[in-house]
C-alpha cells in the first residue's frame, strides 16, 4: 500500500551509558551488571512486569541453573535462585537440589524478585515502553533508540546497546545479519502458557500414567484440531494449581504481529482442547478450571544474530572451551518441531535424549556470540545470540540468558567507560568483572 513519511521532533528523555532493549532474564541481568560497574543504565521493557516468558509467558518453571556439579549461571542468575526460594516463589513439591533440574515457578512472587532487584541496582527503568526505532550515528553504530509509552514517543541517547528484546530487534534494525529458522524459514512451534487451578495431584500421582501415554488415542478420537504428539505438560506450582505448557502453535513468526495475533487466538482455542483432554483421559484433573493464559507468546527462535562467532552442535557436542569465555552452561538441546509431523516428532525425540550432558559437562559461551559482527557499539544477549539452530535450542533457556545477559552488560558499561568499540574490549578485563560479580568461569 504505499509508505508514508513521519517526522517530528521528539523529547530526548534519557541520555545515559548504556541502553537495554528488553527486561527478560537477559535484560534484568544486563541491567544489573552495567548498573554495578558503574555505568548509568536505562532499560525499557514493554510488557507490564520484568521478567519475560516466566511471568508475563507464565512459562512454569525454570530450566537447569546447574549441572549436578557447579552452579552454572552465577552472579545474577544465582541472586534470582536464592531470593525465588526465600520469598516461598516455588512449587510446593521442590527441594533445594532442584537447581540441576527444573524448578516450578510462581510468577506474581517471581515478579517482585525481580522488581527488587532493578529497584536495588539504581538503574533507570519503565514498564509498557516498547522500542519502536533507532538512529544510527554511523554504519556501524547506534546514537539514540525511540520509545512509545503512555506519554508517547521519546528519545534516548546512549553510548553502548544490549539488545535482550529476544528478537534481535535493534540488532536488526541497526543492520546486522542475522538468520531465521531452517533452510526453509520454518521456525519451532511456540506455546501458549497458562494457570490451572483445582487439580487433585496426590490422584494424579497415585494414577502414575504419563499424559503422552493416552496422547495418541486421544489425537485418535479427534480431540485435537492439531495433532500434535508433543505434549511438555503440567509442572505443579501451587497445593492444588497447575501451570501449563500445553501443546504447540506452528508456523509461527515472532517479528511479525500479524503473526503472532493468529497464533495467540489458535492458542487460547487450544487450552479448551487440552482441558477437555485431560478432564477425559487422565485422573485427578476431573475438576481442573482454567484461571489464566499467559499475556505473551511463548515463542522460542526467531532471528539468531550473526556474530564475531557462532556456536553449532560442534561445539555442544565436544562440550567446547573458548579463551574469550563469559560463561558456560549444560541444557539439553531441545529443538522443538517446525510442523505436526511424526517424522519430525521422532526426531525431535531422538535428539533431546541423546544430546545432553552428564554430571559436571557443560560447554563454553565465548564473548564472540554476543558482538554482531557489523556492529560497534551494540550487543546482544538472550535467544537471539549467535549460534546456530541446534545450539540455540539449547541457549536459549532462561539460565543461560543469564549468562549471556549479565556478561553482555558488563560489556557494555566497559565499552561505554573506555570508549571502546565492543570488538576491542579487553576480555580478561571482562572476564575479571564477570567473576567479581559471581559468575561461574572456571578459567
Amino acid at each position: 500500500m504505499g509508505e508514508v513519511h513521519l517526522s517530528r521532533n521528539v523529547p530526548l528523555r534519557h541520555e545515559i551509558d548504556v541502553f537495554v532493549a528488553g527486561g527478560g532474564p537477559a535484560g534484568i541481568a544486563a541491567c544489573i551488571a552495567a548498573a554495578r560497574q558503574g555505568a548509568s543504565v536505562y532499560l525499557a521493557e514493554g510488557e507490564s512486569c520484568f521478567g519475560g516468558m516466566g511471568t508475563s509467558g507464565l512459562v512454569p518453571f525454570f530450566c537447569q541453573f546447574a549441572n549436578g556439579v557447579d552452579f552454572l549461571a552465577g552472579g545474577v542468575g544465582e541472586e534470582v535462585y536464592h531470593r525465588l526460594w526465600k520469598h516461598c516463589g516455588v512449587g510446593p513439591d521442590e527441594t533445594e537440589d532442584k537447581k540441576n533440574d527444573f524448578l516450578a515457578i510462581k510468577a506474581e512472587i517471581l515478579k517482585r524478585v525481580y522488581d527488587e532487584l532493578l529497584i536495588e541496582s539504581g538503574a533507570l527503568f519503565s514498564l509498557q515502553t516498547k522500542v519502536v526505532a533507532i538512529e544510527k550515528s554511523s554504519a556501524t553504530s547506534i546514537s539514540h533508540v525511540y520509545c512509545a509509552g503512555k506519554s508517547g514517543l521519546f528519545a534516548v541517547k546512549a553510548k553502548a546497546f544490549v539488545d535482550c528484546s529476544g528478537d534481535g530487534d535493534l540488532a536488526a534494525w541497526a543492520g546486522a545479519a542475522f538468520e531465521k529458522g531452517d533452510e526453509k524459514g520454518r521456525m519451532m512451534a511456540a506455546t501458549l502458557c497458562s494457570i490451572w487451578s483445582d487439580i487433585d495431584w496426590d490422584t494424579v500421582k497415585e494414577d502414575g500414567r504419563w499424559p503422552q501415554e493416552v496422547l495418541p488415542q486421544a489425537i485418535k478420537d479427534g480431540i485435537f484440531s492439531i495433532p500434535d504428539l508433543h505434549l511438555p505438560g503440567f509442572a505443579r506450582i501451587g497445593v492444588h494449581d497447575g501451570g501449563g505448557n500445553l501443546g504447540h502453535v506452528f508456523g509461527v513468526d515472532g517479528t511479525d504481529e500479524t503473526s503472532i495475533t493468529k497464533a495467540l487466538c489458535s492458542g487460547r482455542k487450544q487450552l479448551a482442547e487440552y482441558e477437555r483432554f485431560y478432564k477425559t483421559y487422565l485422573k485427578g484433573y476431573e475438576k481442573m478450571e482454567l484461571l489464566a493464559s499467559a499475556a505473551l507468546l511463548g515463542v522460542r527462535e526467531t532471528r539468531r544474530i550473526t556474530t564475531s562467532y557462532i556456536l553449532t552442535a560442534e561445539d555442544f557436542k565436544d562440550r567446547a572451551s573458548f579463551e574469550d569465555e563469559i560463561g558456560r552452561y549444560s541444557y539439553p538441546v531441545d529443538l522443538h518441531s517446525a510442523k505436526p509431523d511424526l517424522d519430525d516428532f521422532k526426531k525431535y525425540e531422538s535428539m533431546f535424549s541423546k544430546m545432553r550432558y552428564g554430571k559436571g559437562e557443560s560447554y563454553g559461551i565465548p564473548y564472540r556470540v554476543l558482538t554482531p559482527a557489523q556492529l560497534d557499539n551494540v550487543l546482544v544477549a538472550g535467544r537471539c545470540v549467535g549460534a546456530d539452530r541446534i545450539m540455540q535450542s539449547s541457549i536459549r533457556v532462561m539460565p543461560a540468558c543469564f549468562i549471556t545477559g549479565q556478561a553482555a552488560g558488563v560489556a557494555a558499561a566497559l565499552a561505554a567507560e573506555s570508549k571502546s568499540s565492543i570488538h576491542a574490549l579487553p576480555v580478561r578485563e571482562i572476564q575479571g568483572r564477570l567473576k567479581s560479580l559471581g559468575a561461574f568461569l572456571p578459567k
